[in-house]
Protein backbone atom coordinates (compact mmCIF):
# COMPACT_ATOMS: atom_id res chain seq x y z
CA UNK A 1 0.00 0.00 0.00
CA UNK A 2 2.95 2.85 0.96
CA UNK A 3 4.33 2.28 -2.70
CA UNK A 4 1.34 2.38 -4.32
CA UNK A 5 0.74 5.47 -2.47
CA UNK A 6 3.99 7.16 -3.10
CA UNK A 7 3.36 5.51 -6.78
CA UNK A 8 0.22 7.56 -7.14
CA UNK A 9 2.15 10.59 -6.36
CA UNK A 10 4.98 10.12 -8.55
CA UNK A 11 2.52 10.16 -11.48
CA UNK A 12 1.55 13.39 -10.57
CA UNK A 13 4.94 14.80 -11.53
CA UNK A 14 4.61 12.49 -14.44
CA UNK A 15 7.49 10.54 -12.58
CA UNK A 16 7.27 6.78 -12.97
CA UNK A 17 8.46 5.20 -9.28
CA UNK A 18 10.63 2.09 -10.62
CA UNK A 19 10.03 -1.24 -8.09
CA UNK A 20 13.81 -1.34 -6.44
CA UNK A 21 12.25 2.46 -4.79
CA UNK A 22 9.87 -0.06 -2.21
CA UNK A 23 13.03 -0.72 0.04
CA UNK A 24 14.33 2.73 0.45
CA UNK A 25 10.34 3.98 0.79
CA UNK A 26 9.56 1.93 3.59
CA UNK A 27 12.77 2.50 5.53
CA UNK A 28 12.84 6.07 5.06
CA UNK A 29 9.00 5.64 6.64
CA UNK A 30 9.96 3.87 9.41
CA UNK A 31 13.04 6.37 10.35
CA UNK A 32 10.51 9.36 9.64
CA UNK A 33 10.97 10.58 13.01
CA UNK A 34 14.20 10.18 13.44
CA UNK A 35 15.20 13.08 11.30
CA UNK A 36 18.20 15.83 12.34
CA UNK A 37 17.57 19.56 11.19
CA UNK A 38 20.45 21.28 9.47
CA UNK A 39 22.11 23.60 11.89
CA UNK A 40 21.32 26.90 11.51
CA UNK A 41 21.55 30.54 13.39
CA UNK A 42 18.91 32.79 13.45
CA UNK A 43 19.59 36.12 12.80
CA UNK A 44 16.34 38.47 12.88
CA UNK A 45 12.78 37.46 12.44
CA UNK A 46 10.39 40.12 10.63
CA UNK A 47 6.48 39.86 11.82
CA UNK A 48 2.95 40.46 10.28
CA UNK A 49 0.10 40.19 11.70
CA UNK A 50 1.51 38.03 14.42
CA UNK A 51 2.72 35.78 12.51
CA UNK A 52 6.18 35.30 11.03
CA UNK A 53 6.43 37.11 7.61
CA UNK A 54 10.34 35.54 6.89
CA UNK A 55 13.32 35.63 8.86
CA UNK A 56 16.92 35.82 8.35
CA UNK A 57 19.25 32.71 8.67
CA UNK A 58 22.82 31.80 9.14
CA UNK A 59 24.10 28.51 8.30
CA UNK A 60 27.34 27.10 8.10
CA UNK A 61 29.37 25.66 5.86
CA UNK A 62 28.97 21.72 4.99
CA UNK A 63 28.92 18.40 3.13
CA UNK A 64 26.19 18.16 1.12
CA UNK A 65 25.51 15.28 -1.44
CA UNK A 66 24.20 17.22 -4.74
CA UNK A 67 22.38 15.60 -7.70
CA UNK A 68 22.09 17.91 -10.81
CA UNK A 69 18.75 17.06 -13.13
CA UNK A 70 16.92 19.03 -16.01
CA UNK A 71 13.84 17.28 -16.76
CA UNK A 72 10.96 19.47 -18.72
CA UNK A 73 9.03 19.78 -15.51
CA UNK A 74 10.56 21.24 -11.91
CA UNK A 75 9.27 18.29 -10.09
CA UNK A 76 10.61 15.81 -12.40
CA UNK A 77 13.64 16.95 -11.74
CA UNK A 78 13.34 17.27 -7.66
CA UNK A 79 11.87 13.67 -7.40
CA UNK A 80 14.74 11.91 -9.90
CA UNK A 81 16.83 13.37 -8.04
CA UNK A 82 15.40 12.70 -4.69
CA UNK A 83 15.14 8.89 -5.58
CA UNK A 84 18.62 8.65 -6.41
CA UNK A 85 19.41 10.22 -3.06
CA UNK A 86 16.98 7.72 -1.15
CA UNK A 87 18.88 5.19 -2.45
CA UNK A 88 22.31 6.85 -1.32
CA UNK A 89 20.86 7.22 2.35
CA UNK A 90 19.34 4.04 2.81
CA UNK A 91 22.46 1.85 1.08
CA UNK A 92 23.69 2.49 -1.97
CA UNK A 93 26.91 3.53 0.10
CA UNK A 94 30.54 2.76 0.48
CA UNK A 95 29.75 2.23 4.24
CA UNK A 96 26.77 0.06 3.26
CA UNK A 97 24.30 0.95 6.27
CA UNK A 98 21.31 3.89 6.66
CA UNK A 99 23.05 7.06 7.01
CA UNK A 100 19.98 9.27 8.49
CA UNK A 101 17.69 11.88 6.97
CA UNK A 102 18.35 15.39 7.55
CA UNK A 103 16.35 18.22 6.60
CA UNK A 104 15.08 20.34 4.75
CA UNK A 105 16.35 18.81 1.68
CA UNK A 106 17.54 22.18 -0.58
CA UNK A 107 16.86 22.50 -4.45
CA UNK A 108 18.96 25.46 -6.34
CA UNK A 109 16.74 26.76 -8.72
CA UNK A 110 17.74 29.73 -11.73
CA UNK A 111 15.63 32.32 -12.71
CA UNK A 112 15.70 33.00 -16.26
CA UNK A 113 17.08 37.07 -17.06
CA UNK A 114 13.48 38.07 -17.56
CA UNK A 115 12.53 36.64 -14.24
CA UNK A 116 9.46 34.55 -15.24
CA UNK A 117 10.56 31.44 -16.06
CA UNK A 118 12.48 28.98 -13.93
CA UNK A 119 16.01 27.63 -15.57
CA UNK A 120 15.65 23.84 -16.78
CA UNK A 121 18.64 22.68 -14.53
CA UNK A 122 17.92 22.51 -10.65
CA UNK A 123 20.36 20.96 -8.02
CA UNK A 124 19.20 18.69 -5.40
CA UNK A 125 21.12 18.45 -2.27
CA UNK A 126 21.04 17.15 0.98
CA UNK A 127 23.28 17.52 4.18
CA UNK A 128 25.42 14.84 5.51
CA UNK A 129 24.56 14.04 9.45
CA UNK A 130 26.90 15.09 11.57
CA UNK A 131 28.49 12.12 12.06
CA UNK A 132 29.94 12.14 8.33
CA UNK A 133 30.54 15.24 8.27
CA UNK A 134 34.18 14.86 8.47
CA UNK A 135 34.54 11.43 5.68
CA UNK A 136 31.34 11.49 3.98
CA UNK A 137 30.46 7.87 2.76
CA UNK A 138 31.11 7.63 -1.24
CA UNK A 139 27.97 6.86 -3.45
CA UNK A 140 27.67 4.22 -5.82
CA UNK A 141 25.59 6.33 -8.41
CA UNK A 142 28.43 8.83 -10.31
CA UNK A 143 25.55 11.17 -10.90
CA UNK A 144 26.16 12.42 -6.92
CA UNK A 145 28.36 14.39 -5.78
CA UNK A 146 29.42 15.16 -2.32
CA UNK A 147 30.05 19.03 -2.51
CA UNK A 148 31.24 21.23 0.61
CA UNK A 149 29.35 24.20 0.39
CA UNK A 150 30.24 27.48 1.95
CA UNK A 151 28.38 29.31 4.64
CA UNK A 152 24.91 30.88 3.83
CA UNK A 153 22.58 33.52 4.91
CA UNK A 154 19.59 33.54 3.72
CA UNK A 155 16.08 34.66 4.23
CA UNK A 156 13.40 32.58 4.43
CA UNK A 157 9.48 32.33 4.32
CA UNK A 158 7.44 29.26 4.95
CA UNK A 159 4.49 28.01 2.34
CA UNK A 160 2.64 24.69 2.35
CA UNK A 161 1.79 22.29 -0.38
CA UNK A 162 2.87 21.48 -4.17
CA UNK A 163 6.21 22.89 -4.88
CA UNK A 164 5.44 23.32 -8.88
CA UNK A 165 6.83 26.46 -10.91
CA UNK A 166 3.90 28.28 -10.93
CA UNK A 167 3.61 28.22 -6.69
CA UNK A 168 7.67 28.86 -6.89
CA UNK A 169 7.36 31.51 -8.93
CA UNK A 170 4.53 32.97 -6.96
CA UNK A 171 6.45 32.59 -3.87
CA UNK A 172 9.62 34.57 -4.65
CA UNK A 173 7.42 37.12 -5.82
CA UNK A 174 5.30 37.58 -2.46
CA UNK A 175 8.69 37.48 -0.66
CA UNK A 176 10.18 40.67 -3.01
CA UNK A 177 6.51 42.53 -2.17
CA UNK A 178 7.19 42.30 1.52
CA UNK A 179 10.96 42.94 1.31
CA UNK A 180 10.77 45.93 -0.73
CA UNK A 181 13.69 47.16 -3.12
CA UNK A 182 17.16 45.78 -1.93
CA UNK A 183 20.02 45.13 -3.86
CA UNK A 184 22.04 43.09 -0.83
CA UNK A 185 20.02 39.35 -2.54
CA UNK A 186 20.64 37.35 -5.70
CA UNK A 187 17.99 37.81 -8.19
CA UNK A 188 18.27 35.14 -10.23
CA UNK A 189 19.53 32.15 -7.93
CA UNK A 190 16.96 30.71 -4.99
CA UNK A 191 16.78 28.06 -3.14
CA UNK A 192 13.45 25.67 -2.24
CA UNK A 193 13.83 24.06 0.91
CA UNK A 194 11.33 21.15 1.52
CA UNK A 195 10.79 19.42 4.94
CA UNK A 196 8.53 16.80 4.57
CA UNK A 197 8.69 13.54 1.68
CA UNK A 198 6.83 13.96 -1.28
CA UNK A 199 3.96 12.06 -0.16
CA UNK A 200 2.33 14.70 2.01
CA UNK A 201 0.34 16.44 0.51
CA UNK A 202 0.00 19.88 2.53
CA UNK A 203 4.06 19.75 3.09
CA UNK A 204 6.09 22.29 4.84
CA UNK A 205 8.43 24.21 2.15
CA UNK A 206 10.32 27.34 2.39
CA UNK A 207 11.93 30.00 0.14
CA UNK A 208 15.37 31.67 0.46
CA UNK A 209 17.01 34.28 -1.01
CA UNK A 210 20.71 34.17 -0.84
CA UNK A 211 22.31 37.62 0.43
CA UNK A 212 25.10 38.83 -1.39
CA UNK A 213 28.30 37.58 -0.16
Amino acid sequence: RLFAHWEAVASTHRVSLPRDMAGPIVQMSRQSRARQAVPYVTLSRQEKCEEAAYEERRYPAGKWACVTKGEPMYEQSISMSFMKLMRYICKENSVGCYLGMTVPVLNEIHLTKEGTRLEREVVTAYYLPGEYQQNPPLPMDPEIHITERAPLRVITRVFYGMTTEETILREISLLWELLGSTDTVLRETYFVAVYENPSIPQRRNEVWFIRQA
